[in-house]
C-alpha cells in the first residue's frame, strides 16, 4: 500500500567528478539501487517487505570524489546498513573497475538521514 509518509527509503549516492553523461549516471543508478535492493531483500526481509509495500521511495544524491562514496560506505557499514557498492564494466565511459555509485538500503527513514541527510539531491 503506497501511503503519503515513508518510514522507509533507499538512497543512492553518485559520483558526480566523473563526468558520466545523464545515460549512464541513469544505468548506474539503477545498477546501485537493484543490487543494494537485493542485498537488503536478503539481509533484512521484514524492512525490505515494508519498504516495497509502501512504494519503494529512492532518493538520489550526489558526492564529489570517490574518497566520500568509500567514507558514505564506512557509515552505512558502522549503521549495519544494507548496501552495493557499484563498479563500472568499463564497456562505454569509464574504465573498468571505476566506483560509480553506493546504493544504501532500504531502511528506517530516520537511520539512513543519520547517514546521508546532510548529501545535495542529485
Amino acid at each position: 500500500m503506497i501511503t503519503g509518509k515513508f518510514q522507509y527509503k533507499q538512497v543512492i549516492a553518485v559520483r558526480t567528478d566523473l563526468g558520466m553523461s545523464r545515460g549512464k549516471m541513469a544505468v548506474q543508478v539503477a545498477h546501485g539501487s537493484l543490487s543494494a535492493s537485493e542485498n537488503a531483500r536478503v539481509a533484512h526481509q521484514d524492512i525490505w517487505q515494508a519498504w516495497y509495500r509502501e512504494g519503494q521511495k529512492k532518493v538520489a544524491v550526489k558526492v564529489a570524489s570517490e574518497e566520500e562514496l568509500l567514507e558514505l560506505r564506512r557509515e552505512a557499514i558502522n549503521h549495519r546498513l544494507s548496501h552495493a557498492l557499484i563498479r563500472d564494466a568499463g564497456m562505454t565511459e569509464l574504465p573498468p573497475g571505476t566506483i560509480t555509485v553506493l546504493g544504501i538500503g532500504p531502511a528506517k527513514s530516520e537511520i539512513m538521514d543519520k547517514v546521508t541527510g546532510d548529501l545535495k539531491l542529485l
